[in-house]
């Protein structure tokens, strides 16, 4: 019974793609061995989507030199858009330089509240962006991640991306393309489209209020674990689908209050997970997060 329920945890922790987190459980998973039924949850985990400050940053990288540090709470986990039974919250601290050059360098995390170990990993990033031209419209983005497993795990340790964005002149309103490839023990590849806006509420000189509404397209390769009944023994199992295709349509919609240093996001995330392989009846899911960064300008005197 006990192996029974590892290999469900395992399995929903496989469903996903870059995203959530853990805290405590009664069963230990640190010992068990990452298998293929994993990738789809570690993808989840690994494939983070981007705040929108990132595309504030972007935007003044080959003028600023600086250090920015957040972390980010949401109220539920869900993979690839899609309810795993399981409610627990997650959140994920991250560090960052970046360069007036362009280049960057990141460490973060991810905790889970109901996986153990609840701090699932650790990754160290050295990324680069640059605008292909003077209005700063158009940009280019790469970057190389590597992974620290606190259960020693080595299914995907590594991976690297390559995105392009468009912005208009004003940069209230773009959108993104971006490509992930993890490798390891095994691989996996996703595509991410984002499109975005920035209406302003409220300005003054040192503070301002916006929402910032965001839709996300979702297409990876992924292993779909799906629970079914064995016509011959009369028992459900788990069977496995290797798919590529669009797995989750997100919305997202945070208010943002930002000052010369602090940067505090509020908003409601809504998944509307695509059905594939044999899934059937997927429903809808959301969830709230809040989001607390600081930046500490290096350019000042």
């Amino acid at each position: 019974m006990k192996t029974t329920e590892n290999n469900l945890v395992v399995k929903i922790k496989v469903i996903g793609l870059l995203l959530f987190i853990a805290a405590t459980s009664l069963f230990t998973y640190a010992q068990v061995p990452r298998t293929d039924d994993e990738i789809d949850a570690l993808l989840d985990e690994l494939f983070f989507s981007e705040d929108q400050l990132l595309d504030d940053i972007l935007a003044s990288l080959n003028r600023n030199e600086f250090i920015y540090t957040s972390v980010t709470f949401n109220s539920n986990t869900y993979f690839s858009g899609r309810d795993s039974g399981i409610d627990q919250y997650n959140f994920y601290p991250q560090i960052s330089y970046y360069h007036p050059s362009g280049f960057s360098l990141s460490l973060s995390g991810l905790y889970y509240e109901k996986f153990d170990p609840n701090w699932d990993f650790t990754s160290a990033s050295l990324g680069y962006s640059h605008t292909l031209d003077k209005k700063e419209r158009l940009y280019i983005s790469t970057g190389y991640t590597h992974y620290f497993y606190s259960d020693g795990s080595n299914l995907f340790t590594e991976s690297i991306d390559l995105g392009f964005g468009l912005q208009n002149k004003h940069k209230t309103f773009g959108t993104s393309l971006s490509a992930t490839y993890l490798f390891g023990n095994d691989d996996a590849f996703q595509l991410i489209s984002s499109t975005y806006g920035r209406i302003s509420l409220y300005k003054e000189k040192t503070f301002s209020i916006k929402f910032n509404p965001r839709l996300n397209f979702l297409i990876a390769s992924q292993t779909i674990a799906l629970e079914e009944l064995n016509s011959q023994t009369d028992e459900y199992e788990f069977i496995n689908y290797d798919v590529f295709n669009l797995l989750n349509t997100q919305l997202r919609f945070p208010i943002s209050l930002t000052t010369k240093s602090w940067n505090f996001d509020v908003g409601y995330v809504i998944n509307l997970p695509n059905p594939v392989a044999a899934e059937t009846d997927l429903k809808s899911t959301g969830f709230f997060t809040v989001s607390l960064g600081y930046l500490i300008n290096l350019n000042k005197k």
